[in-house]
Order: structure tokens, then C-alpha cells, then sequence
């Protein structure tokens, strides 16, 4: 059977149809699967050293995929798990990872149906990695194991040893928190997630996460011909976060002395940063020229995007642009 609905049937469903079917669908990484990771709310599954040798790992909820085929098991630790690390290798240090991990016989070799928290051992190497993952396993932490360390000869240092490898997931349409690594593709256009400092969205188009608000950076723009950065300050920029603009910077003739004419025009911005209606500013510096005096002026930029000045009490040899701020078309 293809076609399979949830709570539907009055007999015959099967837990499989359960999984499969989108009741209470988590954030999507395929057709039919789901990201899995650790549902946020208070700090799921901490880790902390409690003997030498044994880590206990606290209460949690999770979504942990399998293969397409078997759909996510939602799985709760409702009481903290202690776990022994085996004893170090002679020779060689390791990795081993603390996994949730669901066993069902349906699909893999286990005896029986299960779902518990467990530790994978990694291989010992002069530079060990973290040990491949079984399938229906989702990662938490990762244990560094020195090499000869044991009960007998103190144990490990949990305050270093222990490495955070949580990662989070959030319902559909939710935006998916904070975890270890951003390494990783959106599975549809729209999809937000948190980096720890800012939002950003996938963009299918782009096949990239970008910032949100989109966030252009500051660009540089072109002055018109005799015109140019004066020598001090910053060149003319701008930067568009979302619909605002912001410029910065200076722009004067590059001629020495020379002062700006009225109706002059400066440079021209491009499309995605012109003003709504256009805006226009005053500019006043009281000791831009020393020896004829203050300069004081006022500018516009135009629908168009031209930069020009308007109107002057006393022309000046250069215009700022900072604090310049509006909405963009």
C-alpha cells in the first residue's frame, strides 16, 4: 500500500503508517523524511561527569530519522542515563560519541524493538575522528578519550573532554534553533534557522542560506566624472538591511580646492538603493575650510537615484553621507 492516512483506518494501522503519515510534522529534509535533532525547551540532554569514568546525560525529547522507508521516531529520555566509557587504548587516544539511537528488528539486525541512549566507541588513531553513526542514531556529544586513561589513573577530565554535538530541529514552518554546525542545506524555500546571532533564510534559487532581513553589505558606489573620494574619511558607500538604506562617506571634486557647484551632480545609486520618493539632507560642516568659512548646503537624491546638491549658502569641497538613512523603493 502507496497511499497511507493516519488514524484513518478503524484497524490495521501500523506504526509504520504512524511515522510515515505528517502528524505533528517536524521541519522537512526530504519528500518523506525529517530533519531529525533535539526538540529546544531548557537545555535537553546536558551531559556531565559523574565518576572517572561514567557521563550522565539528562532528560530530552528528540525526532530521530531513519530511512525514508521508516519514517522519524519521536523519542523522550524521561530520567537521566548514565553511561561508562571504556577504558583508554594503550597507544592511541579516541573520540566515542553519546547517541539516541532507536533499534527496531523491522529494519536492522536488533532483537528487539528499543530506543536508548548508548555510547559508540571510536577507532584509536594519533589524530582520532568521531565514529560513523548507525542508521536511526542522532549525535549529542562527543567524548574525548585519552589514550591509557582509566579509573586508576584519575579518570577523564570531563571539564575538556566533552564536546558539544547537539543539533535542533523545530515543528514545520518553525524556525529551527542554534546547534552544532550550520553545515547544512535548507530543504525548501522559505525555511529559517537561527545561527546564534541572526535569522537567515534558504533560497532555493540560490541554493544558499541567506541573511534576514537580506543584508547587502556595504557596497561602494561610482562617483560622476570629476568627482571622488576627498582624501579623508571613507569613500561613498551603501548598504541595504531589508528596505532601509544606509550610506556613509564622503564625495568632493577631485580637483584640489575646488568646491562643489550648485545642481551638481554627484553620482547616481543603484536600483536597489534608491529612496521611495526620493530624500533630500542639509549639510553644514563649520570647519571644513578654514580660510573662506563654514560650508553649508543641501542635497537630494532623486527617485532616479542621483545625488545632487540643491541649494547653497557657501559651496563645499565635500559632502558626507553619514547618518543619510531611508526606505528603499
Amino acid at each position: 500500500m502507496t497511499v497511507r492516512a493516519a488514524w484513518l483506518l478503524p484497524t490495521g494501522q501500523s506504526r509504520e503508517d504512524t511515522r510515515l503519515a505528517p502528524l505533528g510534522a517536524m521541519a522537512p529534509a526530504g519528500e518523506m523524511t525529517s530533519r531529525d535533532g533535539v526538540i529546544a525547551g531548557g537545555n535537553p540532554f546536558t551531559a556531565s561527569g559523574v565518576s572517572p569514568m561514567q557521563v550522565q546525560i539528562g532528560v530530552g525529547r528528540a525526532v530521530i530519522q531513519g530511512t525514508a522507508a521508516q519514517g522519524a521516531y519521536p523519542v523522550a529520555v524521561t530520567a537521566p542515563e548514565t553511561l561508562t566509557v571504556a577504558d583508554g587504548d594503550a597507544q592511541s587516544p579516541r573520540i566515542d560519541s553519546v547517541v539516541l539511537r532507536v533499534l527496531d528488528p523491522g529494519y536492522d539486525t536488533s532483537p528487539g524493538p528499543a530506543a536508548r541512549v548508548e555510547i559508540i566507541q571510536g577507532a584509536p588513531a594519533a589524530v582520532p575522528s568521531p565514529p560513523p553513526l548507525p542508521a536511526a542514531a542522532l549525535r549529542l556529544w562527543d567524548i574525548a578519550v585519552p589514550a591509557g586513561i582509566s579509573a586508576g589513573v584519575g579518570g577523564i577530565t570531563w571539564a575538556s573532554a566533552l564536546a558539544d554535538r547537539r543539533r535542533f530541529t523545530a515543528a514545520y514552518g518553525g524556525i529551527i534553533p542554534r546547534g552544532r554546525g550550520l553545515a547544512y542545506p535548507g530543504a525548501y524555500d522559505g525555511q529559517y534557522r537561527d545561527t546564534g546571532s541572526a535569522l537567515e533564510r534558504w533560497s532555493a534559487a540560490a541554493g544558499a542560506w541567506q541573511p534576514y532581513p537580506a543584508d547587502s553589505g556595504w557596497q561602494p558606489l561610482t562617483p560622476a566624472s570629476g568627482y571622488g573620494y576627498p582624501g579623508h574619511g571613507m569613500p561613498a558607500a551603501w548598504r541595504r538591511v531589508g528596505p532601509v538604506v544606509m550610506l556613509r562617506g564622503r564625495i568632493g571634486p577631485t580637483k584640489a580646492g575646488a568646491t562643489i557647484p550648485n545642481a551638481a551632480s554627484l553620482l547616481t545609486l543603484p536600483p536597489a538603493a534608491r529612496p521611495a520618493g526620493g530624500k533630500e539632507f542639509a549639510w553644514s560642516s563649520p570647519r571644513d575650510q578654514i580660510t573662506t568659512g563654514p560650508s553649508v548646503c543641501r542635497a537630494e537624491i532623486q527617485p532616479n537615484g542621483t545625488l545632487r546638491t540643491y541649494e547653497l549658502w557657501s559651496p563645499p569641497q565635500w559632502i558626507g553621507l553619514d547618518s543619510v538613512t531611508f526606505t528603499a523603493d
